[in-house]
């Protein structure tokens, strides 16, 4: 559905895609993560045909991605992005007239769950409503590709919770390609089911979660026992205090002998570690 060929964005003599290739074939909800400036922002407006692209390829269902031509099947609305300061209703209803595909009944019904008063005008809203109102719009039009950019900026914990929700019921009405960009690395592991990583332009990785909690994992112990273990395997980074040492694995779960425990990875430290190490897996499958 989706395929970026040698994919390369320059701003000048900055490099902000670096010759990205990949492909995302199968419906669901994929995370795209990396640091500040790692070019997710420029990734997505590339994908949407906002910014033209210095070299390479975009296609979406087979048709190429250009300024001069925009795929009419996919939805995105940069984050922060000012809206008409009308009604709540109002605006929906204005994105429900423009979109040919909109789902009213679902963004309405969203918004009163979200209780995001109809009648308030869009300036009378917080930041964290004012995006979620932006999403709702998104996620109601029933694109074949919705791409989200931080969308839970200014989200408290129960806002993020609610955001989460509401992917899930949106992906489960219109089951599509929905990438979401975010910080919150181990709360859009509730809801995702594959990531991609980038950094510095490039492609780090892209994989499932289940993968993920599969084979990463930490092994602890005293160094001259942990050290023998990392040979030949995939040692994302290392922590040593004395005479102790945590190794960060991406590998192969093994038996790990008397005296060395292996602990879970969480996500969030799985990514600091690969992102940390500059680890390309892009071709691991």
């Amino acid at each position: 559905m989706i395929e970026f060929r040698n994919l390369t964005k320059k701003y000048g003599s900055i490099m902000a895609i670096d010759r990205l290739s990949l492909e995302i074939t199968e419906s669901g909800i994929y995370c795209l993560l990396g640091r500040n400036g790692a070019g997710k922002t420029t990734l997505m407006k590339l994908l949407a045909g906002h910014i033209p692209k210095t070299d390479g390829e975009i296609l979406v269902a087979g048709k190429a991605v250009t300024t001069g031509r925009m795929p009419e099947s996919v939805s995105f609305i940069e984050s922060g992005a000012a809206q008409f300061n009308i009604k709540v209703s109002e605006l929906i209803s204005m994105a429900a007239q423009l979109q040919d595909d909109f789902d009213h009944d679902f963004a309405l019904r969203m918004a009163v769950r979200l209780k995001l008063s109809p009648d308030k005008k869009f300036k009378q809203l917080s930041f964290g409503m004012k995006t979620m109102l932006t999403t709702i719009i998104t996620l109601s039009n029933n694109a074949d590709v919705i791409l989200l950019d931080e969308p839970t900026l200014g989200f408290d914990a129960i806002m993020r919770d609610q955001f989460n929700s509401l992917l899930l019921e949106s992906f489960g009405t219109h089951p599509r390609i929905i990438i979401v960009s975010t910080h919150l690395i181990d709360e859009i592991a509730k809801v995702t089911e594959r990531l991609i990583i980038i950094d510095e332009g490039r492609l780090l990785l892209e994989t499932g979660i289940e993968e993920i909690d599969e084979k990463a994992y930490t092994l602890s112990g005293a160094v001259k026992t942990v050290e023998p273990l990392l040979k030949g395997r995939n040692c994302i980074g290392r922590t040593v205090m004395g005479s102790v040492m945590a190794a960060h694995m991406y590998d192969e779960r093994i038996t790990p002998p008397e005296g060395v425990s292996m602990d879970r990875l969480s996500l969030q430290d799985f990514f600091i570690n690969l992102v940390g190490g500059k680890v390309d897996l892009s071709n691991e499958r």
